[in-house]
């Protein structure tokens, strides 16, 4: 990578894009709607479960020019959503700013490891235990994903969720390959503790990306 287009990258006008495509958003809050979602590569929070672990490594991916980004998304959709990997690794800044200029709700998926940069409609914060969120990023959650892959993981939302503010949704969502053995342990938690509600990776049931 030439040291223009690291400044670029810098900058947030170029971006590590690993993939884009239009889909049905499966998780969370906004399951069910039609979105254009927008990977980028570079993660360093190390998820032994990931199911994208080919995101982790941002030299994999190519910069691609943001406005370009932005060009190929409004062909598809006015709902957006940037996910990783882990975006805040880059500054959102003139994505974001680009996105909304053309009218578009623009949504992020985040483990909240880095601060937060850009302008969201809506931010979703699935925390992981090697690297905790920000504070900035708790405070401005709207809801709060927690992954559920072992019975320890349920003290661990509890603690996730006295971090964020009171309006934030509370989800807790399966690790798809531990589903069958923990989708029971969320149902009665859930209806234990009803202020939680339960996410699916519903895409997957619906095998779409």
């Amino acid at each position: 990578m030439t040291e223009a287009v690291k400044d670029l990258v810098n900058k947030g006008e170029m971006l590590p894009l690993m993939e884009e495509f239009y889909t049905i958003q499966g998780e969370g809050f906004h399951k069910g709607t039609a979105a254009y979602f927008i990977r980028l590569g570079g993660c360093d929070v190390g998820c032994h479960w990931c199911d994208v672990k080919e995101s982790w490594n941002a030299e994999l991916h190519p910069p691609t020019a943001t406005k370009d980004i932005v060009a190929n998304a409004k062909k598809y959709s006015d709902t957006i959503v940037v996910t990783g990997g882990e975006p805040l690794m880059w500054d959102m800044t003139a994505l974001t700013t680009q996105l909304k200029a053309q009218g578009m709700q623009v949504h992020i998926e985040t483990s909240g490891a880095y601060q937060l940069t850009g302008e969201w409609d809506w931010v979703c914060l699935s925390p992981k235990k090697m690297k905790l969120p920000t504070q900035g990023v708790y405070d401005v959650a709207n809801e709060l994903k927690t992954i559920i892959y072992n019975k320890d993981d349920f003290k661990f939302a509890e603690e996730q969720a006295a971090k964020v503010g009171k309006d934030c949704i509370l989800y807790m969502q399966p690790e798809w390959s531990k589903s069958d053995k923990m989708i029971p342990e969320i149902v009665n938690y859930v209806m234990k503790y009803p202020k939680w509600k339960v996410s699916l990776q519903t895409h997957k049931y619906l095998n779409i990306p």
